[in-house]
């Protein structure tokens, strides 16, 4: 990852209907959504939102597969673990406490990491 990928990640999402429809598909992994669906939901014309669609997907932050006639659009994770390493990546000068709070903040999402028990 390097400043040109995570500029572009974050031009992509710098638009009203991006963030949405990117927040959107985050909460419907693993299974996506149709676009149909995806414009419904949000209320966007089909032809707006597939613009849209195109500018998210070659900033990598959502992939699509066919499925018979839909085209089911999900949120590429990756891409977005990715981007919130990048930032984080020299994060505290090598004080790893300091970026505690920022860890609590991420676990809701990550099943990987244990509850805190506090």
């Amino acid at each position: 990852m390097d400043n040109t990928t995570v500029i572009d990640a974050f031009a992509a999402l710098s638009q009203s209907t991006r963030l949405e429809t990117f927040r959107l598909l985050v909460r419907h992994e693993p299974e996506g959504l149709p676009a149909g669906e995806i414009a419904r939901l949000l209320e966007v014309p089909h032809n707006t939102l597939s613009t849209h669609l195109g500018v998210l997907s070659r900033a990598g932050l959502v992939v699509a597969r066919r499925h018979s006639r839909s085209m089911i659009y999900r949120a590429n994770l990756e891409r977005m673990r990715e981007t919130l390493s990048f930032l984080v990546r020299d994060c505290c000068a090598g004080s790893p406490e300091l970026c505690e709070p920022l860890r609590q903040e991420l676990r809701p999402c990550d099943p990987t990491i244990e509850a805190d028990p506090s």
